[in-house]
């Protein structure tokens, strides 16, 4: 019986090899550089076909949310395509909280990750395919501390100023797969819904607003450690060039409506989080909100209100949240959109769980609510 092998030494891998016996291995996660976050891990084995392994992953109870690890699956590919869940158990007594993976490969490598990747390779991809698009304007917002292109595409004759950004925290690579079904159906000439839309709005579109953290493998934070989705309300060349370099162009083009796309580690559900606690609330403006929530709602049985966050207290919001600062910056319709790590609680899909595939879906229903939205607004 040969020994199975462990890497990690390729874009976004991430993973500590503490030791390995033959079909089994214990695993430790990596923490962003300059960081305690750990959460996210991809990494391949080799040498298992047709054999079972387990993968233990220790040490969790020390990692950002250790609530991420209950009723969790590790996501899995063979080909690098078509991502499943391999069953997955969490003890929190073991180890200091170990999650133990099973899988019988079918080939001679396997792919492990936290959710599937998404990478900087596929990023370029889906950037130049949709700035070859009739319509659509590219700009290079920003040079990352990394020296990588903080990207931009603009696109929609309209005179309302739509924003669009994903992946400030780059392991939430669910974020740039809604991205993805975003612009296929914003870039399709034949779809009705984005020819009304590009008619209405201007869109301002950053699918990945963290390119370090994303080549790095890192789960929240840019290449020194920074967690962006902090740095809203005082942005810095030096710490946050990507939130300073978005905010600024925000600045040029005013904000109408703007979703900030996320992942949730710990619950079971995509849902929204608005303002609430900004200092300049208003009902006016959280009405707004709250009506683009329920057309949401009613588009699609993969959204939920049931569960989500908690809403902040009046006038205790934090500024330096991006959804927070441009509602009060700019009076905008603004939220985050979440989408979970593990399965939908009401909606289970046990072969592959939320997967890119229903992120694209997602984005497509999340277009269609906006136009409905625009509409609904013109009527008052």
């Amino acid at each position: 019986m040969t020994q199975i092998e462990i890497d990690a030494a390729f874009e976004s891998g991430n993973i500590e090899v503490l030791s390995t016996d033959k079909r089994s291995a214990r695993l430790a996660i990596r923490k962003d550089h300059q960081s305690d976050f750990a959460q996210w891990f991809h990494f391949r084995v080799s040498g298992a076909e047709g054999e079972e392994i387990e993968l233990k992953l220790t040490g969790l109870g020390k990692s950002a949310y250790p609530g991420g690890w209950p009723d969790y699956n590790a996501c899995v590919s063979e080909d690098r395509e078509y991502w499943a869940r391999a069953a997955s158990t969490y003890d929190e007594s073991e180890e200091g909280g170990t999650l133990t993976i099973r899988y019988t490969p079918a080939s001679d490598i396997a792919w492990f990750a936290y959710f599937a990747p998404y990478s900087m390779e596929r990023h370029h991809d889906l950037i130049a395919e949709a700035a070859a698009c009739e319509g659509v304007d590219y700009r290079r917002l920003a040079t990352t501390l990394d020296g990588q292109p903080l990207d931009l595409l603009e696109m929609g004759e309209g005179e309302l100023p739509v924003w669009l950004y994903a992946r400030q925290h780059p392991g939430e690579t669910q974020a740039e797969w809604w991205m993805e079904g975003a612009l296929e159906r914003l870039t399709d000439p034949a779809d009705p819904v984005a020819r009304e839309l590009r008619r209405r709005v201007r869109f301002h579109i950053v699918p990945n607003c963290n390119p370090d953290g994303s080549r790095r493998g890192h789960l929240r934070t840019n290449a020194v450690g920074t967690n962006l989705n902090r740095e809203w309300s005082d942005p810095s060349a030096d710490k946050s060039p990507e939130v300073l370099a978005i905010r600024d162009w925000m600045d040029e083009t005013g904000v109408h409506f703007a979703m900030d796309v996320h992942g949730d580690e710990a619950i079971p559900a995509v849902f929204l989080a608005g303002f609430e606690g900004i200092p300049g609330w208003s009902d006016e403006q959280g009405k707004r909100f709250y009506r683009y929530q329920r057309i949401l709602d009613r588009r699609t049985p993969d959204f939920q209100t049931e569960l989500g966050y908690p809403k902040t207290p009046a006038g205790k919001a934090n500024l330096g949240i991006s959804t927070n600062l441009v509602a009060e910056r700019y009076g905008a319709c603004a939220m985050t959109l979440e989408m979970p790590y593990k399965d939908l609680h009401h909606a289970p899909e046990p072969e592959q769980g939320w997967s890119p595939e229903r992120c694209r879906m997602l984005a497509r229903e999340c277009l269609a609510a906006l136009l409905e939205w625009l509409e609904a607004e013109e009527a008052d």
